[in-house]
């Protein structure tokens, strides 16, 4: 029988995620900086991998078969290519960022997402009963740190505070986590 809440917590995963993956496309199209372009496309095709993932995860908690592995849910849900829906519906962070079109509106608009999404995988960590649930969300939960340093750095690098991956603009010593 299928855990209910975690269903709906996956529920919630998927939904967030693909508010996300639709954000970043539409930021990549909207800001006027090439490197953060360049990071809001590659953020919303890792999205597009999480989408998949929990949508395949999902599938099997319903189906009374349990968590599997993210490398296997990846593997089965590009195969699908199930997961991403037709219609995007309502988006509370496009519609931010159709009223500030500016690239820091939208780099601060993603550090909030991302701040979230860490905040609400960690939970789900601290709840998680089996060693694959664990390792499955510590993957997923890494990964939105490194979204969130990485979309730190742009904020800095256009706050000319900072530094941009190749381009140091000051020292590492001074990186907030």
């Amino acid at each position: 029988m299928p855990d209910h809440n975690i269903v709906d917590q996956l529920s919630i995963a998927y939904k967030t995620e693909i508010s996300g993956y639709f954000f970043y496309n539409t930021a990549a199209i909207m800001v006027g900086d090439d490197k953060g372009k360049n990071i809001f496309s590659h953020l919303a095709k890792e999205e597009l991998d999480h989408i998949r993932v929990i949508s395949r995860i999902a599938d099997s908690v319903k189906n009374g078969m349990g968590w599997i592995g993210y490398e296997e849910a990846l593997r089965e849900g590009v195969a699908s290519q199930k997961g991403l829906p037709i219609f995007q519906g309502e988006n509370d962070l496009i519609k931010r960022l159709e009223k500030n079109q500016t690239d820091v509106n939208a780099v601060a608009i993603a550090i909030e997402n991302e701040e979230s999404a860490v905040d609400f995988y960690s939970r789900l960590l601290k709840e998680a009963k089996t060693p694959v649930e664990k390792v499955v969300l510590t993957n997923f939960l890494e990964m939105e740190k490194g979204h969130l340093k990485i979309l730190r750095w742009e904020a800095e690098s256009l706050g000319k505070t900072g530094f941009w991956c190749g381009d140091m603009e000051y020292s590492v010593e001074k990186e907030r986590e």
